[in-house]
């Protein structure tokens, strides 16, 4: 259960249906086998990212001084700002800019769209925490393998689920992500408080 329930965070921030539109976007002058190929590389690349920093966030939360609180609390504001902008996105905002390259490589797909800062912060968050790294590099797997299946589907699920079936699906995962944004928050809050308590 920990485990899924980590995945479904690490999924839910890694918003893959969101990613969709963007995808193809920067994707729409390839073919279908390369457009499929070069999602799959951009995927990889993340993925090996997201697994670096589960082995060295603890390290670097060590070396910066670095409490879990304060870690928590940080956390909980940059998703809340993210699902903000999910729910209420602003007028043209396309969360990057398109560059001249007619095959982009590392940036923007695999970051900051998949491994994004708020994937990394939970990733550096969960690896330092008691469940341990094993069962974070498990969740990330997880969560990973999931969005690859939506992604190399995209060009399917735009056609099935429309332009404005895959803006509710956004809207929806950024309803969940405000509730687990403050979830955290208090987290933060109430271990700060504990840690006062203890002195």
């Amino acid at each position: 259960m920990v485990i899924l329930s980590l995945a479904y965070t690490f999924f839910l921030l890694m918003d893959s249906i969101g990613n969709i539109p963007l995808f193809i976007s920067l994707l729409k002058d390839l073919n279908p086998k390369r457009q499929r190929q070069i999602i799959l590389r951009e995927l990889l690349i993340a993925l090996l990212i997201m697994i670096g920093f589960s082995l060295i966030g603890n390290a670097i939360l060590s070396s910066l001084k670095i409490s879990e609180y304060s870690l928590l609390m940080s956390g909980g504001i940059i998703l809340f700002i993210i699902s903000i902008k999910m729910i209420f996105p602003l007028p043209h905002d396309n969360h990057i800019e398109h560059g001249r390259e007619k095959e982009p490589f590392i940036v923007p797909l695999a970051i900051p769209l998949v491994a994004g800062p708020a994937v990394l912060a939970a990733i550096m968050l969960y690896a330092k925490q008691e469940e341990g790294f094993f069962v974070t590099i498990a969740a990330i797997v997880l969560a990973w393998a999931l969005s690859t299946v939506i992604l190399l589907s995209s060009s399917i699920l735009k056609r099935w689920m429309g332009l404005k079936g895959i803006i509710a699906c956004e809207r929806l995962m950024g309803l969940l992500l405000v509730m687990l944004s403050i979830q955290m928050f208090l987290s933060g809050v109430t271990a700060y408080y504990l840690s006062l308590q203890m002195l």
